[in-house]
């Protein structure tokens, strides 16, 4: 017969590790893939690329169908990290308003802030002064100097590294394998970060230089991919074979989880920072220019600079740097075994300034000196509420995104997202474009002139939101008014 006593302490130790577990707050892992558009992925309509892991993640998860990022990398980024529109941040696009030739253009674009300022909070802040061991392994852009390195943003641990898949460069300056793929790199210290912090609350962030350009990936999965017939505008290897990668690392992080019985205890999320590389050879897939011969270059395997695509982001319109769906709708996905309903989805719009605060109320964390634009999404992901408190979503973009002479991916445009309807204008000559996404996905019928009361609505609320954030405008170009006819062009590359 086994003596009472020890059995009592047993008993209590139990009982004492369950309560500890269930006041402890949940690991979370973000992971976000950088070019991925909308329907890259299995889970959301390829029949091409293969992503085995990231959909057992959404099987077992729900699906944001209807989640917006920013049109390129760093706006996306900033939101992300701060919580606030770029109107608030200044952060609109990658580098100086100088990378397009606006000069040429109607307006001066308002000048583009490339460092998240040092007076915001970024959620790393927030997470780690609520206890958690923070790490983020990858591509920061958000201030290339020492003082805004995402090791003084927050981060216990952090490696920046962007550029280049193979014999790529790291911040700080790191050891690796000659000839190793930097998605694995990666994610080799994601998992021994997960190993060695396993026994407290711990925040992962795994921002990956996967899909962006240039276009390489590790030879024996580009062989995977050649000879298999393409689909739905999804047909080269190499693109294919990036996306496996990536697929991969979600993999190897989630194999880890359960080989440490982590997974039930952990949060994982999953995004793109904006719209894939493509849909631009559809006529309405780029801005030209009036009375200009404007050829869109076919697709190359090369950079994304040379105004082709890579992928397709089919049945929205346009691609990466455009506000048209396809340039910010992007996939995102949520699994918390046992509190998120496995196989769910959810529909209403949703937004990168949204981010921050659910991550505050998953880690029970204090908020950040600056406001917070977004919504905690944490009880529609939990099941706890049908539908957010807001019902809209905002964009402003106050510059230029060029494709090559006569080709413009977005011109200055300002927009508001209502339920179904999606309303943008654009700011050099004001025009209104209105488009009710539940019966035109692809942006095809312009409802403003036959919707002018919906138009003025959302209008009116589009102005007053401007108005709240402070948001910056665009000004009269004096140069281009004054430059002889014949004389303006359009041109520029660009992230």
């Amino acid at each position: 017969m086994r003596p009472v006593l020890p059995l009592l302490g047993l008993l209590l130790v139990g009982c004492l590790a369950s309560l500890f577990a269930a006041d402890r707050p949940p690991n979370i892992i973000f992971v976000l893939a950088d070019d991925l558009g909308w329907t890259d992925l299995g889970a959301f309509g390829s029949k091409y690329y293969e992503t085995p892991n990231i959909d057992r993640l959404a099987a077992q998860g729900m699906r944001l169908t209807n989640h917006h990022h920013c049109q390129n990398c760093a706006p996306t980024r900033s939101a992300l990290l701060s919580g606030q529109y770029g109107a608030r941040t200044g952060t609109y696009t990658v580098g100086s308003i100088d990378r397009f030739d606006w000069q040429t253009r109607p307006l001066r674009p308002v000048d583009n802030v490339t460092k998240l300022s040092l007076e915001r909070d970024t959620f790393a802040d927030q997470l780690k002064k609520a206890g958690y061991a923070t790490a983020m392994f990858g591509k920061w852009h958000l201030g290339g100097t020492p003082d805004y390195h995402p090791s003084k943003r927050g981060f216990d641990e952090a490696i920046e590294s962007e550029g280049r898949h193979f014999d790529f460069e790291t911040k700080p300056k790191t050891a690796y394998p000659q000839g190793q793929y930097l998605a694995d790199f990666l994610t080799d210290k994601a998992v021994d970060f997960i190993q060695r912090n396993q026994a407290k609350p711990f925040l992962l962030y795994l921002p990956h230089f996967g899909v962006h350009s240039p276009f390489q990936a590790k030879p024996e999965l580009i062989a995977k991919f050649k000879g298999k017939p393409g689909a739905g505008g999804h047909n080269s290897p190499t693109y294919a074979a990036m996306i496996a990668s990536v697929d991969e690392s979600v993999g190897r992080v989630m194999d880890k989880l359960d080989q440490l019985e982590l997974a039930n205890d952990t949060v994982v999320i999953f995004a793109s920072d904006n719209g894939g590389v493509g849909g631009y050879d559809r006529p309405d897939g780029l801005i030209r220019e009036p009375g200009k011969e404007a050829k869109v270059k076919k697709p190359k395997t090369g950079d994304d600079e040379d105004g082709g695509g890579i992928t397709d982001n089919t049945p929205l319109r346009s691609g990466k740097g455009s506000l048209y769906e396809g340039g910010v709708r992007v996939p995102f996905i949520v699994r918390w075994p046992g509190k998120v309903a496995a196989g769910s989805a959810h529909g209403a719009p949703t937004a990168h300034v949204d981010l921050f605060p659910t991550l505050l109320e998953l880690a029970g964390a204090a908020k950040p000196r600056q406001v917070l634009d977004g919504e905690s999404l944490l009880p529609v992901m939990l099941g706890k509420a049908p539908a957010l408190k807001r019902d809209a979503i905002f964009q402003h973009f106050p510059g230029y995104l060029g494709s090559g002479p006569g080709l413009w991916r977005t011109t200055p445009v300002s927009l508001i997202h209502a339920g179904d309807w999606k309303l943008m204008e654009y700011l050099e000559d004001g025009h209104l474009e209105l488009y009710n996404l539940k019966d035109d996905l692809g942006e095809t019928k312009n409802l403003a002139t036959t919707q002018p009361d919906k138009a003025k609505e959302l209008h009116d609320r589009l102005v007053a939101w401007r108005k709240e954030t402070g948001a910056p405008m665009p000004t009269p170009n004096k140069k281009a008014e004054a430059a002889p006819a014949g004389k303006k062009k359009g041109k520029g590359k660009g992230k």
